[in-house]
């Protein structure tokens, strides 16, 4: 740890189970994080997963997309292994596999695709006017601040330090259930600095933020929370393009939306911004999505 890091706790854990240990030349191990979870946490695997496959890749070519597929729920007390499969490297594209296992099954499969750093065109759609981080409430004062008809599994998560540093631009869903759009903001940042400058540990930090609030978004239109126990959520699939450098230690805006949800099954996608108006990243989720008392029928 360094001292830097002495006093984020929280950050320091999450780079520490980013750090993943090298068993042979397309095999590492990662660390187990138990977080109070009945099963890993996707944005866990998909940030480790993502290290494995940039462990096997030259620097000059970094990530440009990833595209992986939750396949079973993953047990927090035991470690992940991660098998690397180079596809293919290229003059300017990379290609990897990696497939993540616990007692011998897979629980994770992912393709990422790596760019050597070219110039083009560029344009892209302009940052949503939102208000600046600094002038919001944190996530903890605004659970604080709600009605206390809000599950307490969700003010006790929120009550311990957290890796991801979190301010909420609308948080009148937490004051009212009514059903809304399927949309929301968040501002996030790691709680603390990123002493690394490789941009790995800032797009695997990313990544394992982004899976988070992204599925809870379909649950606006719904006057549902995330940790409300009359549903079952998961996540199937994560897709995730880095368009630009950035730092995760810096404010970024999730601005997030579901257009669409049916069959059990909710699609939700997502843009980065920095706080230069830099689209930086982009996201797309499909997620289950059901009744508790459904799941309970279908077991």
């Amino acid at each position: 740890m360094t001292a830097s890091l002495q006093s984020y706790p929280a950050l320091e854990g999450l780079l520490r189970t980013l750090t993943l240990e090298r068993l042979e030349d397309n095999l590492f191990r990662g660390p187990r994080a138990s977080e109070g979870w009945q099963r890993v946490y996707g944005g866990l695997v998909l940030g480790q997963a993502l290290v494995a496959a940039a462990s096997t890749v030259d620097a000059a070519h970094p990530i440009h997309s990833l595209h992986g597929y939750f396949l079973l729920a993953g047990d927090p007390e035991r470690e992940i292994v991660y098998d690397v499969e180079r596809i293919r490297d290229g003059g300017s594209f990379t290609t990897r596999r990696v497939r993540a296992v616990q007692h011998g099954r897979a629980i994770f499969s992912m393709s990422a695709s790596f760019h050597k750093q070219e110039e083009g065109f560029e344009h892209q759609d302009p940052m949503p006017d939102v208000p600046e981080p600094e002038s919001l409430p944190t996530a903890r004062e605004v659970l604080d601040a709600a009605t206390a008809e809000l599950p307490e599994s969700m003010r006790a998560y929120w009550r311990r330090e957290r890796p991801i540093d979190v301010r909420i631009v609308d948080p009148t869903r937490y004051v009212s259930r009514e059903p809304k759009l399927a949309r929301q903001s968040i501002w996030l940042r790691s709680n603390g600095p990123l002493d690394s400058e490789s941009p790995y540990i800032h797009q695997a930090v990313l990544a394992y933020a982004s899976d988070f609030t992204l599925l809870d978004t379909a649950l606006v239109a719904h006057g549902k929370l995330l940790f409300d126990s009359d549903i079952q959520l998961a996540s199937l699939d994560h897709a995730m393009w880095f368009h630009r450098p950035f730092r995760a230690d810096d404010w970024l805006l999730y601005t997030q939306d579901s257009p669409s949800a049916s069959g059990a099954r909710a699609y939700c996608r997502g843009a980065v911004y920095d706080r230069h108006g830099r689209l930086v990243a982009s996201t797309v989720q499909e997620g289950l999505m059901r009744p508790r008392e459904t799941a309970f029928l279908l077991k």
